[in-house]
């Protein structure tokens, strides 16, 4: 069969409709997927070194905690409160120290950070930073996390704060967890949980 010539036109049109039915479709899904389930930040500060540099990039899981709590030792996104004077719009990254019900004091005898009696060994601290320049003896209340960045001198973070809520970020301004550090390609790798949170006893009750 051949097609006449006034059939031209009508493919000519189906097939643009398709075009932008595709491209309708990929916005929707893209969009979903940014809105709902993960998305993309670049690092801002230098806060996080040396885990995490200037202007490196990671990805975020934004439904995390839609069925869990937040862990300690993870990497998570916030929507930093009220009370923290930031910029408006701007999110922050840091590492969950302390969640609900634990009790996170600086510093024990040989200057460390102790999470429910359990000193923790942050090899993951920028190189020559202290656990803390600061004291502190905060139990986390619920519903909320104690968080830290890794270059603690450089760093604005729940010790900056503790004069509201003891610094503690409630849980459902957590945007996600950020679990792959995905550019630069060399420095490519996941964001797992250092090893000593694994012996943080549980909170007293």
């Amino acid at each position: 069969m051949v097609s006449t010539s006034t059939d031209a036109p009508k493919t000519s049109r189906a097939r643009w409709i398709e075009y932008l039915v595709l491209i309708v479709v990929a916005v929707v899904v893209a969009t979903t997927v940014r809105t709902f389930l993960l998305q993309t930040f670049y690092i801002p500060s230098s806060s996080m070194e040396r885990t995490l540099l200037l202007d490196d990039k990671v990805l975020v899981n934004k439904t995390a905690y839609w069925f869990q709590p937040p862990g300690r030792g993870e990497v998570v996104v916030f929507v930093p409160p009220s009370e923290w004077s930031a910029v408006p719009g701007q999110d922050y990254i840091k590492r969950v120290i302390g969640v609900a019900g634990d009790r996170v004091v600086c510093c024990d005898k040989d200057r460390r950070i102790t999470v429910n009696g359990q000193a923790l060994d942050e090899d993951y601290l920028y190189p020559g930073d202290a656990p803390s320049d600061k004291t502190f003896d905060v139990t986390v209340g619920a519903g909320r996390v104690f968080v830290l960045g890794d270059h603690r001198s450089a760093s604005g973070d729940s010790r900056e704060h503790l004069d509201a809520a003891d610094g503690t970020v409630p849980e459902d301004r957590l945007v996600g967890r950020a679990f792959v550090l995905f550019w630069p390609a060399a420095r490519a790798r996941t964001l797992s949980v250092p090893a000593t949170f694994a012996d943080v006893p549980a909170p007293l009750r």
